[in-house]
């Protein structure tokens, strides 16, 4: 049974929204200097890169969400 046909997909989907969410909330987590990539401290960096995370998540979801349409 696929992703596309189990009884969790929207629990998927759902995570799949969430973790980038729980990552960017707690900025004690990352609200530091160090380590720093290219000069660039890990404060911004580190939400950068969820940034870029986002969109990638974003659209597995949205994949998931079409997975029923049209079937």
């Amino acid at each position: 049974m696929g992703i596309c046909r189990g009884p969790r997909r929207g629990l998927v989907r759902v995570l799949l929204l969430l973790l980038p969410l729980a990552m960017i909330l707690p900025v004690p987590l990352y609200d530091r200097v160090s380590p720093s990539l290219a000069g660039i401290p890990f404060f911004y960096w580190y939400q950068l890169a969820w940034l870029v995370a986002l969109s990638a998540f974003l659209y597995a979801a949205g994949r998931l969400e079409r997975c029923g349409v049209g079937a």
